[in-house]
C-alpha cells in the first residue's frame, strides 16, 4: 500500500485547472500554438500528462480555456461605461490590445466561433449595440459586422507583429521598404498608393483600427438618429 506523504498531497492539490491554464498561457505567449504541447506543459508543471488530462481533455479545450481567461480580462477592463458608444470603443480597444499582447488569441477564437470566449465578445458587443437603439435584424447585422471587424483586423495586426518578431524584422524598416516600392510606382496608375507612401512608415495601427471602430459606431448612430460622441481613446 502506497502512503501519500504531506508533500505529495500538497503537490496534487496544487495541480488545479486554473494553474494548468495559466501555465498554458505562458507557453502560448512564448511559442504560439506550436509551443503548447502536453509534453511541454507536463515539463513546466513537473507532473505527468495523465494528471493534466484529469482536468483538461485535449489541446482544443485548453486553447479555449486559455482564450477565455484573456478575453474575460479584456472585457472587464474599463468597459463599464454608461454611454454605449464609448463602451463599444473601450471594448474594442481592450480586445485589440489583448490580441497584440497575446497574438495566438485571434487564431484560437477563429477556430472556436461558438465557444465561450467568442460568445462573451458577441454578447457584450450586442448589449451595447442594443443600447444604441438597434433592434430586430439591424441589431444582429451590426453586432456581427462589429465583431467581424474587431476580430479580423485585430488578429491580422497581431499575426503581422508576431511574424515580424519571429523573423527579426524591425517594423520601421519593413514599412520603409514597402514605402519605397509604392513611391516608385507610376503615379498615374497608382495615384493614391504613391501619395500614401509618404505616410506609411509613420502610421499607427492602433489609431487606424480605432478609426474603423468610430466609423461603425457613427454609422449605427446615424441609423438610429442617435448622436455618438467623439472618440475618447
Amino acid at each position: 500500500m502506497v502512503k501519500h506523504t504531506p508533500k505529495a498531497q500538497a503537490d496534487e492539490t496544487a495541480l488545479s485547472r486554473s494553474r494548468i491554464v495559466a501555465t498554458a498561457i505562458q507557453l502560448l505567449d512564448e511559442g504560439g500554438e506550436p509551443g503548447l504541447t502536453f509534453r511541454a506543459l507536463s515539463g513546466r508543471l513537473a507532473t505527468g500528462a495523465g494528471a493534466i488530462y484529469w482536468h483538461i481533455a485535449n489541446k482544443r479545450e485548453l486553447l479555449i480555456a486559455a482564450s477565455d481567461v484573456i478575453v474575460a480580462g479584456a472585457l472587464d477592463i474599463g468597459a463599464n461605461r454608461s454611454d454605449p458608444a464609448q463602451a463599444l470603443r473601450a471594448l474594442a480597444m481592450n480586445v485589440f490590445d489583448a490580441m497584440q499582447a497575446h497574438p495566438w488569441v485571434g487564431s484560437a477564437l477563429t477556430h472556436a466561433p461558438g465557444a465561450l470566449p467568442m460568445t462573451r465578445i458577441f454578447d457584450r458587443i450586442g448589449q451595447q449595440v442594443r443600447a444604441l437603439g438597434m433592434a430586430g435584424e439591424r441589431e444582429w447585422t451590426m453586432t456581427a459586422a462589429f465583431c467581424h471587424y474587431l476580430l479580423g483586423v485585430g488578429s491580422r495586426n497581431a499575426a503581422n507583429a508576431a511574424m515580424a518578431r519571429e523573423c527579426g524584422v524591425e517594423r520601421t524598416r519593413a514599412l520603409g521598404t514597402v514605402a519605397e516600392t509604392w513611391a516608385a510606382l507610376d503615379e498615374k496608375a497608382f495615384p493614391f498608393a504613391t501619395s500614401a507612401s509618404r505616410r506609411l512608415v509613420a502610421h499607427d495601427d492602433r489609431e487606424d483600427f480605432l478609426t474603423g471602430i468610430d466609423l461603425l459606431v457613427a454609422g449605427m448612430g446615424a441609423m438610429t438618429g442617435t448622436r455618438t460622441p467623439e472618440s475618447a481613446a
